[in-house]
């Protein structure tokens, strides 16, 4: 960085611009930041400067040197207005958080930023820093720090009644909750959010991520027609955006269809106008589900779950009901098989099923505990017998009924001879 700095004009945002490397223009702009004018239009000037010089040191993937430009704007930002402070500062902490890599980094920035505005009291500013370091900090994995920083951060908020900061706190808290699985304190963290929404203009990306937690939600309880209509409603919010969280609606979409048995239909969404702008991987893997379910084959299920693992059981969400979804497709295909037998060896079903013998014979110990149906496991044989269902006798139930019409009779009777003997 040169120590001569250059005037705060137009010009000097000129020369940046026609650098021929982008270490040129980066240099070129920090000299205009030094420049100590403080005028409106060299003002301005810095302004545009700092939005330059930030894009530049992203595309370079320097993110320690947007950190240490953070804490060298900070004079400058007492001279300019504190809603012009709050964009850049927030504007430099996206411009971090595109750089791969910088998790860690973007969590301490926020922290020093949180402490600086705390010093400063720059109270807006804060709470929209501290959302984002709440943010950092679930998808981190910190989950108990998250959840103490957001629990002081609403109250503060509600106190304030600033709707539109309570939608995205209340949001990210449901998201907290849910991911410590606490299903009742995330339903209720979103249903503020949208008490909150409602009574507000929601921007079009922030009713999407609303509808798209709903529909989480909802796929969890097993509900999963409604969660189907919430990850539409999030598709079309994010699809009209051009937004890269549509093809994870479009995915949890088919997710729903494969779950409630019409997989048939996944084929037909996916060719659809709308499916086909999201063709990859993540579909291709929901197709191969789909496909599997369809045919009722386990070994087609685990080929999917092998050759699309990124896309199947690194995403918790789908993952989980796979993983429901594969158990019972399992349990169907092992109470078809062994119908019509009395007794047959484990190794035999495990060839049928095309799946290991432990790992077959752990599923029928379970299926058999889960009283699936009537049997046990002779380990000695290593064979499966397996009982005739025991047929009730009708004469119980009556007789049992019997007694206990008897018992009401008699404290009825009991009653009125109290009343009676009174």
């Amino acid at each position: 960085m040169s120590s001569s700095y250059l005037p705060a004009t137009t010009d000097s945002i000129a020369l940046a611009l026609e650098a021929k490397t982008p270490s040129e223009a980066i240099s070129i702009l920090y000299r205009v930041l030094e420049n100590p004018a403080s005028a409106p239009d060299a003002l301005r000037i810095k302004e545009q400067a700092i939005t330059n010089l930030s894009d530049l040191l992203r595309q370079e993937n320097r993110a320690e040197e947007l950190r240490s430009l953070l804490t060298q704007l900070r004079p400058f930002f007492a001279l300019i207005p504190k809603a012009k402070t709050a964009k850049i500062v927030r504007g430099i902490i996206d411009d971090v958080a595109k750089i791969p890599g910088t998790s860690d980094l973007q969590i301490s920035l926020c922290k020093e930023v949180v402490q600086w505005t705390r010093a400063e009291k720059r109270t807006f500013l804060r709470q929209r820093v501290e959302a984002k370091l709440a943010a950092l900090l679930m998808e981190n994995k910190e989950y108990s720090e998250a959840l103490n920083l957001l629990s002081g951060l609403i109250k503060e908020v509600r106190r304030l009644d600033d709707k539109l900061l309570l939608v995205d706190i209340d949001l990210l808290e449901s998201k907290l909750h849910f991911s410590l699985r606490n299903l009742p304190k995330a339903k209720a963290s979103l249903t503020a959010a949208r008490t909150a929404a409602n009574a507000i203009y929601v921007p079009p990306a922030q009713q999407g991520n609303i509808d798209l937690q709903s529909g989480i939600l909802h796929a969890e309880e097993k509900d999963y027609k409604t969660g189907y209509s919430y990850f539409f409603e999030a598709f079309e919010a994010f699809n009209a955006l051009e937004d890269p969280r549509a093809v994870f609606s479009l995915k949890y979409m088919l997710l729903c269809k494969i779950m409630v048995s019409q997989a048939d239909d996944v084929a037909s969404i996916i060719s659809s106008k709308a499916g086909l702008q999201y063709v990859g991987p993540e579909l291709d893997a929901m197709k191969a589900v789909a496909d599997a379910h369809a045919k009722r084959s386990l070994k087609l299920f685990e080929i999917a779950l092998r050759d699309f693992k990124a896309q199947l059981e690194e995403d918790p969400i789908v993952h989980r009901h796979l993983s429901s979804l594969y158990d019972t497709l399992l349990e169907q295909n092992l109470c078809r098989l062994i119908e019509p037998f009395s007794r047959v060896e484990i190794a035999h079903i495990a060839e049928l099923i095309e799946l290991p013998v432990d790992h077959v014979e752990k599923k029928l110990s379970q299926m058999i505990l889960d009283k699936k149906f009537a049997g046990t496991l002779d380990q000695g044989a290593g064979c499966l017998v397996i009982f005739d269902d025991p047929k009730t006798d009708a004469i119980f139930p009556a007789t049992l009924e019997t007694i206990s019409n008897i018992g009401k009779v008699v404290d009825s009777l009991y009653v009125r001879s109290a009343k009676i003997m009174a």
